[in-house]
């Protein structure tokens, strides 16, 4: 009762609301760096003809290097101050979106991305650890909670759309100058609106855990992906393989080491263990079914990247009101409850989606997507605002650390899981399509990917009805991988109503 009471004083002012606005800049930043170059790459191919291996390294290495590092950087800015690592990330942020744009080879513009991605690793997790520092009440941090988790989506499905904007006018390098002002902005201001958090006594930085995390994710997430992308191999196996051994290493010393990178106390927390486990399975289903909706609008109802990035937004309208919608519930209603409603909300646009064909309306893919990422958006939003007010603030750091993470494992597992099932039924349904005598490499080309059956059949006789068939080959592994995903989003629903229902309200803290 007397904390209740403590929070009830504490509520929020203009400060810290103006303040929120300030954390929303760089997250917005890194949330769209992670889909900026969808438009771009053909035109730095143009300009700087990287190899086809240099040409993935510029598009992945920004993410594989922001993903392994967040651990590190969330145990760092709970030792040097939150305040402190973000305006140091937003120097570097700003420096490296300096040299990428105007990088003179490939090498050069990999490492820029590189550093990109080092930067982004110390903002994220900085503007969620400084939103448990700044907002003290638990009703005002949900809603801070709120519009966080949607700026982070929304970042992520404004990038194609700004690249795309920019390049109709100028050169690649203006997709990265565009962080330049926004950065700007936060180191002239930041100081003056945002808290500064450190606790007392930090204790030492473990250098040797954070090598061994970057050693365990790296490869982990890698393996994933490409086996994801290019379909099973020994080598993909091998660096998830890699990146076990190197977790176990890290986990070990984390039970040893008396100041580790990573308190694995916060496990022990039914609450942050539940809720960072929920928020990895939103991920792993928003991210999955976005691949899908992106190479339908496409490749299927064959629209310029532009224009599908363009109708991908009109979901944003329904998902824009879900956060707050979700938080005034679970102000009420027992969160696990309301996170079991949003992944039934999720599983029944999945169903959406599972009843889509190749010659479907437009709005029956974009209903689809919307009712699925309200759901799931809903779900992001009260499981961070779980996790954070189940532990203390001098933990907030590596707490939003581990919650980032998950969420980066839950993305690279939706692509890889759902993505693999939706291939294979692709790559089952379209062989009968396929006519006798049609040479090998050409029927591989079709069989792998729609975009490969999009690129041969014009040269074919009746390469229309080839890729018609391919069209409807597709539109049933979708309905495949969504019918998957709509039992994994019931599966979750269940078990948040099983596991969460201590969690209380949102003015339990």
């Amino acid at each position: 009762m007397t904390e209740m009471m403590q929070d009830e004083e504490q509520r929020a002012g203009r400060k810290e609301w103006t303040g929120l606005a300030v954390l929303a800049l760089p997250l917005l930043l890194v949330s769209m760096d992670v889909s900026v170059l969808y438009f771009a790459v053909p035109f730095i191919s143009r300009d700087l003809d990287p190899s086809a291996t240099q040409q993935l390294w510029i598009f992945d290495i920004y993410g594989f290097v922001l993903a392994g590092l967040l651990l590190t950087m969330g145990s760092l800015g709970d030792r040097i101050g939150r305040r402190r690592l973000l305006l140091i990330g937003a120097v570097g942020f700003s420096l490296a979106s300096i040299l990428a744009a105007y990088a003179p080879s490939a090498e050069v513009l990999i490492a820029a991305r590189a550093i990109l991605g080092i930067a982004g690793a110390t903002l994220m997790p900085s503007t969620l650890a400084l939103i448990r520092n700044m907002f003290h009440n638990a009703e005002d941090r949900g809603k801070a909670i709120a519009i966080w988790t949607a700026v982070m989506t929304g970042g992520i499905s404004l990038g194609p759309v700004i690249s795309g904007a920019l390049l109709e006018h100028f050169w690649w390098g203006s997709v990265f100058l565009i962080n330049i002002p926004a950065m700007l902005l936060l180191l002239a201001i930041g100081p003056v609106l945002l808290p500064e958090f450190r606790p007392p006594n930090p204790g030492r930085f473990d250098y040797i855990s954070s090598v061994l995390s970057l050693a365990a994710i790296l490869p982990l997430i890698y393996g994933i992906k490409e086996w994801a992308a290019n379909g099973f191999s020994a080598d993909y196996v091998g660096f998830i393989v890699v990146g076990l051994i190197f977790g176990g290493a890290f986990v070990q010393r984390q039970r040893v080491v008396p100041d580790s990178i990573l308190d694995l106390s916060l496990f022990a927390n039914r609450g942050f263990n539940a809720s960072a486990i929920a928020n990895s399975v939103a991920m792993f289903a928003l991210v999955g079914n976005a691949v899908f909706m992106t190479q339908y609008l496409q490749s299927v109802l064959a629209m310029s990247p532009l224009k599908a990035a363009l109708w991908s937004l009109a979901p944003s309208v329904v998902v824009a009101g879900a956060a707050p919608i979700a938080t005034t519930l679970g102000a009420k209603v027992n969160r696990a409850y309301v996170l079991a409603g949003g992944f039934l909300i999720a599983a029944a646009g999945f169903a959406i989606v599972a009843n889509v064909h190749a010659t479907s309306s437009l709005a029956v893919i974009l209903i689809g997507a919307a009712v699925l990422s309200a759901g799931l958006v809903a779900v992001m939003t009260l499981v961070t605002e779980v996790a954070l007010g189940a532990i203390p603030p001098e933990r907030a750091g590596s707490a939003s650390a581990v919650i980032e993470t998950g969420s980066e494992f839950g993305g690279a597992l939706g692509i890889a899981i759902l993505g693999s099932i939706g291939a294979a039924v692709y790559g089952n349904h379209v062989a009968s399509a396929i006519p006798a005598g049609t040479p090998d490499e050409t029927r591989h080309a079709i069989r792998e990917t729609l975009g490969g059956a999009i690129a041969v059949t014009d040269h074919l006789p009746n390469g229309g009805a080839i890729l018609a068939a391919a069209r409807d080959a597709f539109t049933t592994g979708m309905n495949v991988e969504a019918s998957a995903g709509a039992v994994v989003m019931v599966a979750a629903a269940i078990l948040c109503a099983l596991f969460l229902r201590n969690a209380g309200h949102l003015d339990t803290v």
